[in-house]
């Protein structure tokens, strides 16, 4: 079973760089207080440790896939 993550935007990307503006779009988070579901992969930990001053993260449990 894969594991899933809840990824919440908590704070504006207003006044960061595009690299951070860039990695909220490919996660699909476009507004404040948005939650989106990606599996736990290498590629989405690595998004998210760029943006982790603006996102909240949660393991979702007994994920299904």
């Amino acid at each position: 079973m894969a594991k899933r993550l809840a990824i919440k935007m908590v704070k504006s990307a207003i006044g960061y760089r595009s690299k951070a503006k860039d990695s909220l779009k490919a996660l699909g988070l476009r507004k404040l207080h948005q939650t989106v579901e990606h599996d736990d992969t290498p590629v989405i930990r690595g998004m998210i440790n760029v943006v982790s001053h603006l996102v909240e993260v949660n393991e979702i449990k007994g994920a299904k896939k």
